[in-house]
């Protein structure tokens, strides 16, 4: 009789076991149903097609800077033409658009949950709640609320005022005049500003990153040269920093491109002359 039982008895263990997985199974299963997304495919498809048509424009301009004079204004149309389609935002489209989940959170919104209900407090404890959390509010840097970004105008703006600005001092670089000449040109003067203004808007911790440069400088070890020597050389030096300041923020070069710039080197000589003298 014994016998008989056993084969009973191991059943129901295995039967108990198989209960055991299949409530593990689904609390996974509604664990990941929290987790699960909305696909915004309507906005993913629109965004894409706003991009591969931007990205076909530039590609376009860059296939009409032909020539060698031509070349640096072309690598940058080229650039940017690149840049749109290796963005986040661009990625993430291309994924919703074939219905998979974005890598970078674009264009999805995460399924909402019930939370539990929370016990009321009573009106003093939430007003000094309330006040507290001001107060933490106003303590933290305002630098993430003033600089809350340009719109996406004046953003198109700044692009367009850095093509123009090189475009407009290489036209003044080829009927012969200085890097300096091209500087002071009115229509160059007047789309720098304009673009320091956009750039400061969207970043104005570049306002104060000047400021403090221009304090820096003043703290040079002085050589052996005379007082006006040494001021001199202070002069160039400021000039040939702020120098390679625009050329990488005003105009996009590279470490390379700067090296390559004749004002630059030219400066870059003085520089190193006197500081040999030093």
């Amino acid at each position: 009789m014994s016998d008989l039982r056993a084969p009973d008895e191991d059943a129901v263990k295995g039967g108990k076991e198989i209960e055991k997985l299949a409530q593990a199974g689904l609390a996974l299963f509604a664990a990941k149903a929290e987790d699960e997304v909305t696909l915004d495919t309507a906005g993913a498809e629109a965004y894409k097609t706003e991009m591969d048509a931007k990205h076909a424009a530039l590609e376009a301009e860059a296939a009409a800077l032909t020539g060698k004079d031509n070349k640096k204004a072309r690598t940058e149309k080229s650039k940017e033409a690149s840049a749109l389609k290796t963005s986040p935002e661009y990625i993430d489209a291309v994924r919703v658009a074939k219905g998979q989940p974005p890598k970078n959170g674009n264009f999805a919104k995460k399924k909402e949950v019930e939370k539990p209900q929370v016990e009321e407090k009573p009106t003093e404890e939430v007003a000094a709640e309330a006040t507290t959390d001001e107060k933490k509010k106003d303590d933290k840097p305002r630098k993430k609320i003033e600089s809350a970004g340009i719109s996406k105008a004046e953003r198109d703006e700044l692009e367009k005022l850095k093509n123009d600005i090189i475009a407009k001092k290489k036209a003044l670089k080829d009927s012969g005049l200085s890097g300096a000449q091209c500087n002071k040109d009115p229509d160059v003067v007047q789309m720098v500003a304009r673009m320091q203004e956009l750039k400061i808007k969207e970043d104005p911790s570049l306002a104060d990153a000047d400021k403090k440069k221009d304090k820096d400088k003043g703290k040079k070890k002085k050589g052996a040269l005379s007082t006006e020597e040494q001021a001199e050389l202070e002069k160039l030096q400021h000039e040939l920093e702020t120098y390679r300041q625009r050329l990488a923020t005003e105009f996009g070069y590279g470490k390379k491109d700067i090296a390559n710039d004749p004002d630059f080197q030219e400066l870059q000589a003085k520089v190193q002359a006197m500081e040999k003298r030093a």
